[in-house]
């Protein structure tokens, strides 16, 4: 569904939506049919979205019922688009909820996404002293858009890390579980030997391991070692020239005398 005038990228969505893909930690899957509705402004993206989704949203999906939206004057549709069918994907291929953390964290990653919104935002909350907890981030998601982005980047290391934490570095093994329907939580400690607490800490840990010296550096602790460095080597220089100046001293004198010119020395 699209307006005339985005027929022909509408077209070109919809036949994107209906090949064969690879999606992380599921294998090459085919959708099958859903409904893909193309709007233009934030009047038609309210109006479709029922204010069930944020304003400066580029898409959204009900998976259940198989209907994506994306937004023809937004971001780029197609990855749009690829965010959208994840949600849909993961959807069909999972037994019992899944919490929104990992639903949007798992659509990051099979989108291709983590690296911008981890060049954009990922280390704004590590530069306040804290990482949220994984509740904490599934609110965030739903914040302002300053602030879900943020979330999103953080949402999408999580589920990295999940990813990470399994024998085979591979969210399969996760995955696997939670389609055989066992709950979320349970297919995690199976997956890792974590359970959700444990699995939140640890996470939470290498974050702020991971990304605070980049933080640190981008707030301007680079120029500040840079400074420092200079300092260093300038007196390191004065130390090692300290025993030629010295001998360059002996025999010199300089006049007092008010007559004397001041630009000019005389050798003893």
């Amino acid at each position: 569904m699209a307006r005339p005038a985005d027929l022909d990228l509408a077209v070109a969505l919809a036949d994107r939506a209906d090949q064969p893909a690879d999606w992380y930690g599921l294998g090459r899957r085919t959708l099958g049919p859903l409904v893909l509705v193309l709007v233009r402004g934030d009047a038609d993206f309210r109006l479709v979205g029922r204010g069930r989704v944020p304003s400066w949203g580029a898409g959204w999906t009900m998976p259940a019922a198989r209907f994506v939206v994306i937004r023809a004057d937004g971001e780029d549709p197609f990855r749009v688009l690829r965010h959208e069918l994840a949600h849909v994907i993961l959807h069909q291929a999972a037994r019992g909820r899944l919490p929104l953390w990992f639903d949007e964290g798992y659509a990051v990653l099979a989108a291709g996404e983590f690296g911008r919104f981890e060049r954009l935002q990922l280390n704004v909350t590590v530069a306040r002293g804290r990482v949220p907890g994984l509740g904490e981030l599934s609110n965030a998601l739903r914040a302002d858009r300053s602030t879900a982005d943020a979330a999103y980047g953080l949402a999408g290391s999580a589920v990295a890390f999940l990813a990470e934490r399994t024998p085979s570095r591979s969210l399969a093994p996760v995955l696997d579980r939670i389609a055989r329907g066992i709950p979320f939580d349970s297919a995690v400690l199976l997956g890792t030997g974590l359970n959700a607490g444990r699995f939140e800490e640890a996470w939470q840990r290498t974050i702020k391991r991971r990304h605070g010296l980049g933080l640190w550096l981008g707030a301007g602790g680079m120029w500040i070692g840079v400074a420092v460095l200079v300092i260093l080597a300038h007196y390191l220089r004065r130390r090692r020239d300290r025993p030629r100046r010295e001998a360059l001293d002996v025999g010199w004198d300089v006049s007092t005398s008010d007559e004397s010119d001041p630009d000019t020395t005389d050798r003893a």
